[in-house]
């Protein structure tokens, strides 16, 4: 597929003083840059609530907690990123925001309406899942092409903060419902997600598609459109071509290759991303809700107590964190930080309860309180680093694909953990002592494995994760 003929020398001839900057024009180009971060951020944040509620934290609902109701929101995100992968190259990323916004509403008002109804609850659980799921392919792929090269890792990273501002909502309102209350827990998990619902849909007509979407098509009227609106309004003509030039190349690098193949060089980043994304599913758990409710409840004689609120506070934090610096100390060094971290203190848990004495001692369960809220801190670290990765891992044509499929592996790890270990409390040493063995042994896969890509373009990062090794931090 040949990429359009292009007029940019009568930009290059115009210079940087012709382009108009109005201060209307200079606000729309400074909404436009906000457009996905808002968007994202209110969507996955309600994700992020439904999540938590599937995870243990559904605790003053008066919705029967079981097992179909704990993993039916992660099948929704299965089905959603199955159909997102199908269609995100062919459908403007607007529509995907649009419709996403559509089943979370539809999810909300099922909150409102019907909060003690079982199916009805089942039923939004699903779909809103679905929408979650529908969304990441889109918002990963989406928000790796229109970001600065230089802030990639931060625009791609609102995935995993928005689900874990969401998850600290749920959790902090959750443990610290008071059921006499007159309002249901349902009915306010609802009330905030149609917030959320119009907030989004009040951003969504700031939307602007990726450059790359239109030069597939050969349209370079509208990339080169796409490419003035994502800019900053200091940007000079030259600075735009350049942008628009390296998507060019990007695309049709992308084009000419065979399936085939982008399937072989797929294997090695494939390999990576699935030990660096996967591992995602070990950081917020069904052990780790109910460790952190036993511990509490041991150490500070009852729920309501302030460990739980910090726990959940401290991974938001960190993937806040991890926003703003891992574009400049580097995603890798961030990545590798939160993991053998993470693996110690898990392997601390395992440790503490080897023992089963340890587990009706308040002194033991403070520092299983203490070890869980640093695991959240480092976790949110962690977290923070994948979907940038996920954006630049893969050729352009199959990405979609590859995305989805990993986001699937990774919510079928939600799904049997929840199915192996629900209502099981007595397994919590066999747990953490596995999961701590696999980040450990994970950190040094990736740590010879996985490349560093900051300030890269999006070819250039492809590359770099094509390498087998890549021990350096460059």
């Amino acid at each position: 597929m040949a990429v359009g003929d292009t007029n940019q020398d009568m930009y290059l001839e115009m210079g940087s003083n012709t382009r108009p900057e109005s201060k209307l024009q200079s606000c729309c180009v400074n909404r436009q840059r906000l457009h996905s971060i808002i968007t994202g951020m209110v969507l996955f944040s309600y994700g992020g609530m439904d999540m938590a509620q599937g995870l243990g934290w559904n605790l003053y609902t008066g919705i029967a907690d079981t097992q179909q109701f704990s993993f039916c929101w992660f099948i929704g995100v299965i089905i959603g990123a199955i159909l997102g992968a199908f269609t995100v190259s062919h459908l403007p990323k607007s529509f995907f925001y649009a419709f996403a916004t559509l089943l979370q509403l539809i999810d909300a008002i099922i909150c409102v309406s019907a909060p003690y109804n079982y199916d009805a609850m089942v039923a939004a659980r699903y779909i809103g899942g679905i929408g979650i799921g529908f969304i990441t392919v889109a918002f990963i792929i989406h928000n790796a092409e229109v970001a600065p090269i230089e802030a990639r890792g931060k625009w791609c990273a609102v995935e995993q903060s928005g689900l874990g501002l969401g998850i600290a909502v749920q959790v902090i309102m959750d443990s610290m419902w008071n059921p006499a209350l007159p309002i249901g827990n349902n009915q306010v998990h609802g009330i905030i997600g149609i917030v959320f619902a119009i907030i989004a849909i009040a951003v969504i007509i700031l939307s602007v598609e990726s450059p790359i979407f239109h030069l597939r098509r050969n349209d370079y009227d509208k990339a080169n459109d796409c490419q003035w609106q994502l800019m900053s309004k200091e940007a000079t003509a030259n600075e735009q071509n350049e942008l628009l030039e390296e998507n060019k190349r990007y695309v049709s690098e992308g084009v000419h290759e065979s399936i085939s193949h982008d399937l072989v060089v797929s294997v090695v980043p494939f390999f990576k991303m699935f030990f660096c994304r996967c591992l995602v599913a070990f950081s917020f758990s069904m052990p780790l809700t109910q460790t952190i409710i036993a511990s509490s409840t041991v150490w500070k004689g009852t729920l309501y107590s302030w460990p739980i609120i910090v726990w959940r506070l401290l991974r938001w934090i960190g993937t806040l964190i991890s926003i703003l610096v891992m574009d400049k100390l580097g995603r890798k060094l961030l990545a590798m930080l939160g993991l053998v971290c993470m693996a110690g203190l898990m392997l601390g848990m395992a440790g503490l309860y080897s023992n089963y004495a340890y587990t009706i001692s308040p002194y033991y369960m403070a520092q299983v309180c203490r070890i869980s809220m640093a695991f959240q801190m480092f976790a949110g670290l962690f977290v923070a680093c994948t979907p940038a990765y996920m954006g630049e891992a893969f050729p352009m044509r199959i990405k979609p694909f590859l995305i989805a499929f990993i986001v699937c592996i990774e919510q079928l790890i939600h799904i049997i953990v929840i199915v192996t270990f629900k209502n099981e409390a007595n397994s919590f040493y066999q747990y953490y002592l596995g999961v701590g063995i696999i980040l450990l042994i994970s950190m040094l896969i990736l740590l010879v494995m996985l490349p560093e890509t900051k300030k890269t373009t999006l070819r250039e990062a492809g590359h770099r994760f094509r390498h087998l090794h890549d021990i350096l931090a460059h």
